[in-house]
Formats: structure tokens, sequence, C-alpha cells
């Protein structure tokens, strides 16, 4: 009986193991079948994809290619045709050996280091940027090769690419590399790539870039470049602008010498030619032979054309015929242009201005130079320059936001204030000094000895820098005693610290856009149509200032335009801002807002740290001269443009419109067709009302009982001689000290 129970279960046993046996051989049969399904699946693909390779020819791809246009916008949503991106104009295709050896390379050790050995994909690239994603919880590297990337350049599709498109790009780099050389594949890409500055291809760039340093190279120049110039172009593949020499001098160094350190490591060149390298010089941004540009206003498109780099890649940027809509307004670009010559014309300095929207965050007028053939460099959004006391409203709102209030009263005299940082020497231009004044009076009249108080002793550079960077900064503020007087280690763009201040034109909300450059950045483009793209920038707001505190401050830099030292920028109507002027008189800026706009305009040297001690009627250039002139010169165009807009809407069909050509809401018509008797009123403010009209009232006198303290340097300098008629002097104790100054 027990032999017979011992039979049954293990018949039993066996008999319950077959239907598992069955499930496993199923899952292998349809694991089989799939894994031949998707090989089958991606030879078919390969298949179908080689018809594709003719066309990835650089010939077919230039003939093609149709240039993408750039429009303003102006009243009622009108558009004008601003500029056109000719990049395959500038585009000169050259063969394998016009390209040096230095170039091939660097490209390679930069951004292919397997490209002699891989198949077209570099399944251990894949491998590595994918335990780097994962152990930095972000896409931190690409494993593209550079036959992909050429297929992806020829292909015109780095804009939405979806897993299919991926996909065919990895199967026509694996069918390429088995019809092409590697040498044809190189030399292909290096004729696609962009390179800024409207150097579109190897010998384009080399031209651009090095023309000068090699006379007589043309029409082979890239033929002769040297392993520092080589590898200068090598690292700026990855982002034309992030590592240009001319809009970022030292991150295109560094990223030059990190290529020159992975040509070495691959044994491309010796440990005596890559020292060499690095210690060769970028070329001068005046050397720099930018191609003429086909712009009414070429600061602002050359800004433009790099972010659709970014966004679009470059075959689509510049070769895909895309339509752009930008936020430009060219009746107020010639506003900010004529505001400038009028009064600066023939004097020296010069002189930058951002004027932005305050509903949209969209740039309406920029300035970045005098000439943009002659000097590429736009001031306005590549210039870093010492802001002074127009740094300070940062300290102010970081005081508001802690408590302190702006009737809190302090005494004004020479103060050595001690801290975390050190010691910290502060003394007021001439020894004059308020006695005891209020946070708001002393911001009136820029008073650094309060100031110093405040920000040093009592908020702190961290809470400074914070707040610096919640509203628009995206310059790394230091911490130096200084910097809560404006002395900072690195300055700040007019570009910024117009974004800056528009938060608080805004009542404390970042406002930007999903077409924006980078999150709460300024928008400079609202439409973009062609070539499969059709996107249309949408307002995003983000609160980072409360109300009641940006509020606050408004009202107290308001009086700076009433009765402080920025009286020059009045214009007859509610306006707030900040004067601010350096050491020496280096830099001179005017930032601030009416309802409509926000402008920063600053005047100086392009060279750097030369004075401006007489060049204001033979007196120094402070905030309160040149730059609050010219703001207000702009300010009063800009309103007298948005009231005839609305004379000239009222009497047709399209709708009054704002600044930015959105229409905006109408009175109703008061008896039936009878139109208004009086033009629009912008909105008022309390305790808002400046007298002023079209012509600016005379600036502050040096000799005035209200200065503005100049910014002190951000490390301690001897105190310098006072130049005659008002000039700096300063302190310096531990981590910085306080100058003085300004008219």
């Amino acid at each position: 009986m027990a032999d017979h129970q011992r039979r049954t279960e293990r018949s039993g046993s066996r008999g319950n193991g077959r239907p598992q046996f069955y499930r496993w051989r199923l899952l292998v049969t349809l694991l089989g079948l799939l894994v031949l399904a998707l090989v089958s699946t991606v030879f078919g693909m390969m298949m179908a994809v080689a018809q594709d390779l003719p066309e990835l020819e650089s010939q077919n791809e230039f003939r093609e290619a149709r240039n993408s246009v750039l429009y303003a916008t102006g009243p009622g949503g009108k558009k004008t045709r601003l500029a056109v991106m000719t990049g395959a104009e500038n585009r000169i295709l050259v063969d394998s050996g016009d390209i040096s050896s230095n170039v091939k390379r660097a490209v390679v050790a930069i951004e292919d280091q397997r490209f002699y050995t891989h198949k077209g994909v570099d399944y251990k690239g894949i491998a590595r940027a994918l335990w780097e994603d994962l152990r930095r919880q972000r896409a931190a590297q690409g494993a593209s090769t550079i036959t992909q990337q050429f297929v992806k350049n020829a292909l015109v599709a780095q804009k939405n690419r979806s897993l299919f498109q991926k996909l065919k790009e990895a199967a026509l780099a694996y069918q390429l590399e088995r019809k092409w050389t590697k040498e044809k594949i190189l030399t292909e890409y290096l004729n696609t790539v962009y390179f800024g500055e409207g150097a579109y291809g190897i010998e384009s760039a080399a031209r651009v870039y090095f023309g000068w340093n090699h006379p007589g190279c043309e029409p082979r120049c890239a033929a002769v470049l040297e392993p520092a110039e080589a590898a200068l172009l090598a690292g700026m593949i990855a982002s034309p602008a992030a590592y240009s020499p001319v809009q970022n001098p030292s991150g295109a160094s560094e990223r030059r010498n990190l290529v020159l350190q992975r040509m070495q490591e691959q044994t491309l060149i010796t440990s005596s030619e890559r020292m060499e390298a690095e210690q060769t010089a970028l070329p001068p941004r005046d050397r720099i032979a930018t191609p003429k540009k086909i712009s009414l206003a070429p600061y602002f498109t050359a800004w433009v054309e790099d972010q659709l780099v970014d966004r679009y890649g470059s075959g689509n940027a510049f070769a895909g015929g895309l339509e752009i809509r930008t936020t430009l307004d060219l009746e107020l670009q010639k506003a900010a242009e004529q505001a400038i010559a009028t009064r600066l014309g023939g004097i020296g300095p010069s002189a930058a201005l951002v004027a932005i929207d305050n509903d949209t965050g969209g740039v309406r007028a920029m300035v970045g130079g005098s000439d943009f053939e002659q000097r590429p460099f736009n001031l306005a959004t590549q210039g870093h320059r010492q802001p002074g006391s127009a740094f300070k409203p940062f300290t102010l709102i970081a005081a508001l936001e802690k408590g302190i209030s702006p009737g809190r009263t302090f005494v004004s005299s020479p103060k050595t204030l001690s801290g975390p940082l050190g010691d910290f020497k502060v003394e007021n231009y001439e020894d004059r000094y308020s006695g005891v004044t209020s946070l708001a009076t002393a911001t009136t009249v820029s008073d650094n000895s309060v100031y110093a108080e405040v920000g040093y002793k009592l908020v702190g550079t961290r809470a400074v820098a914070r707040v610096a960077k919640e509203m628009g900064i995206r310059t790394r503020i230091s911490r130096n005693p200084a910097m809560v007087l404006g002395g900072l280690k690195q300055g700040v763009t007019p570009l910024e610290i117009a974004k800056s201040y528009e938060t608080l034109a805004q009542k404390g909300n970042v406002v930007s856009g999903s077409l924006a450059p980078y999150d709460g950045g300024p928008v400079t483009f609202t439409r973009v149509e062609g070539n499969n793209i059709d996107d249309k920038n949408e307002v995003e707001r983000k609160r980072v200032i409360p109300e009641n505190t940006a509020e606050q401050a408004t009202q107290i830099l308001s009086s700076v335009v009433t009765s402080g030292t920025g009286r020059a920028a009045q214009i007859g109507e509610f306006a707030a801002g900040k004067t601010g002027t350096t050491e020496n008189y280096q830099d001179a800026w005017f930032v601030g807002f009416d309802d409509d706009l926000t402008v920063a305009v600053w005047v100086g040297y392009p060279e750097g740290a030369k004075p401006m001690e007489t060049e204001y009627r033979g007196e120094p250039v402070a905030g309160g001269t040149f730059p609050a002139e010219i703001w207000h010169d702009f300010m009063v165009n800009a309103n007298k443009i948005r009231l005839s807009r609305w004379d000239k809407d009222e009497k047709g069909t399209t709708g009054p419109t704002g600044p930015t050509g959105v229409p905006v809401p109408v009175e109703p018509v008061p008896n039936g067709d009878e139109a208004p008797s009086e033009k629009p009123k912008r909105k008022q403010r309390e305790n808002q009302r400046p007298e002023g009209g079209d012509e600016a009232p005379p600036a502050a006198e040096p000799t005035e009982p209200t200065p503005e303290q100049p910014a002190p340097a951000p490390t301690p300098t001897p105190a310098p001689t006072p130049p005659p008629g008002g000039g700096g002097s300063g302190g310096s104790g531990g981590s910085g000290g306080a100058s003085s100054g300004e008219p």
C-alpha cells in the first residue's frame, strides 16, 4: 500500500511538471520569435533607409538649403522682415585634404574618441552615458557618434526627435559606415558644423576666427590650423555660444584646454605641444572677421541666432527655411539707437541698452554696440561690468524681506564693520554724511555708509546674493563684503540686470516664456514656423518676491527719480529706478521702469578699465548723467510711439495695441460712434507724480548734498586722489572697502 502511494506521488509530480515545461517552452519560443521580429524590423529599417544615403551629401544639402527669416513685431501684430540667416551662403565646402590633421584629431578626441573603431554606433559610449545619467539623475552625457551627428545635421532633425527618428538615425549611421570611408564621413561632418559668429563649416570657421593669423591662407585656411586653433574650434562644436571666444572667453579657454588634454591622453599630441598650445592666446575680438549680416538690428539678431541653433540645430536654423517672429519692435529699436547717438555722438564712451516688455518678458529693443561689423561683441548680453549702486535694490529687498522697515533710521558716518568675512571699512564721498537717516532716504541719495551696515551687518551677503539670483541675475555673485554695495568680483550684463528689475515692475513676479533660452529668461521670439515646426510662446510667471515687498521697494526707488540721484530720468509720469557708478567712473548705469517697459542703460568704454572723468561737460560720467538722460530720451519717445499707435488704431479697425503688439481692451465709446475726447492714460500709482516733460532736467551737480556713492572695488585698494570737481576716494579693510563719490 505504501509502495503504491509513493508511485502515485511520483507519477503526480511528473504529471504536474509537464504543463510547467510546456509553459517555459512556449515562453522561449515567443521570446525567440520576438527577437527574430526585432532583428527583422531593424534589418528592414536599415534596408529601407539605405535609399536615403545619397541625400546626405553636403553638396545636396547645400543646394536644398533655404534661408530662415527673422521678423520684427510691430503694432497690431504686424511683422516686418528684420534679418535673413545666411549661414548657408557663408559655408565653404572643402575636401579631406583641405582640412588640417590637427582639426581631425581634435574633433575626434573631444567628440568621438572611438570614431575609427566603431561601426557608426558606439555601444560602449551608450552604456557609459546611461550609467552617468543614472548616477547623476539627469542627462549628463551624450552618446552620439560623429557619424550619428552628421546624419542628424544632414537630416535637419534636431527638434522633437522621436524614438523612431533616433533609431532611424542609428540605422543610417550603420549603413553609412558600410558605404563611406571614415575620412569622407569626418569631412562631410566638418562641412555641416556651425561654429558660431556666422561661421558654417570648418573652412568658414578657419577664416572667421584665424584668417588674421594666416594671411593669404584662402582658399585653404582650414588646412593650416595649428593645434591650439584646432582645439578651440573643436571645443565649440558642443555649444558655439557657451564656448565662444567672443561671448565667453574664459569658458572658451577652459574648453580648448580640455580638448588639448584629451588629445594628449589619446597620444594625438605630445605633452610639450599641449603646454605650448595652452599658453596660446585666444583670437582677439577685434580680429575675428564676422561675415556681414543682413539685419536691421545685428546685435539682437546674432543673439537670437545662437538661441535658435541651440533649440533647433544649425541645420534647421540656417537652412530649414524657418519663419521666426521676434519680439523686437523696430520703432523702439530706432528710438534706442537715436537716444544713444544724440547723447554720446563723438564724445568717446559707448553705451548698451536693453528694453524689456513688463507684461511678456519680451526684448523690445537692444543696443549692443555702435558698429557690429567692427565690434561684434554684444555689450548688452555679454558685457559683464560692475553695477555699482544699481545693485543696491537687491540689498534693499533682502532687508525688507527680513522685516527691516523703510523708516528705520541709521547713522550715516565713517564706519568699520566687523563680520564673518572680515572688517569692512566704509567712507562716503568727500566725507559728507547725512547723520541720522532712514533706509528709504539712504536709497534716494545712495548712501554707502547706511547700505553697508544694512547689507553686511543686518542682512548678510548670502541673502543679498539669493535675492539677486531669484530676481534674474545669472552671473555668479561673489560674497565679499563690498557686494552689498555693488562691488562684485565679476560684473553683470545690462540684459540680466534689466530682467531682474522687471521683476519689481511685475510686483515680484518673474515673467518669462516657453520659448525663452532658459528658465525665467527673457523672450526673444514668440513663433517659429516651417520644416515641420510650429512653436508658439506661452507666457510664464513665477512669484519670487512677496508683492508687498516689491511694492515697497518700487515706491522707494521712485524717489530716486523724483528727488534723488536719478532726477534726469524724469518723464512726466510714474518711473522708478536706480543709478549706479563704479570706482574711478569706469562704469555708469541707470536701470528703471515705468508701467510698460523696464530699461537698463550702461555707459563706459568697451575695452574696460578706462575712467570717464571729464566726458560729461568736463565733469565725470555718473549714473545720473548720460545713462539717466539716455533712459529719459528713450522712454519719452517710447511713450510717444505708444500714444501715436493708439491714435492711429482708434481711427482704424484693428483696435488699440500696447507696445507688445497684442490687442488690449478698448474703453466703450461714450456716444454711439463718437470717439473718446481724451487719449488713454496709463496706469497711475499713488505718490508718484514727478514733474517733467520732453526735455531732461539738468543732472545733479557734483556739489549737491545728495551724491551717489560709487560702488567699491571688490578687493582692497589704496585710496585714490579725487579728481578736480569730484571723484572717488576709497577705503579698505578686511575683505573689501567702500569708496565714494558719484555726483
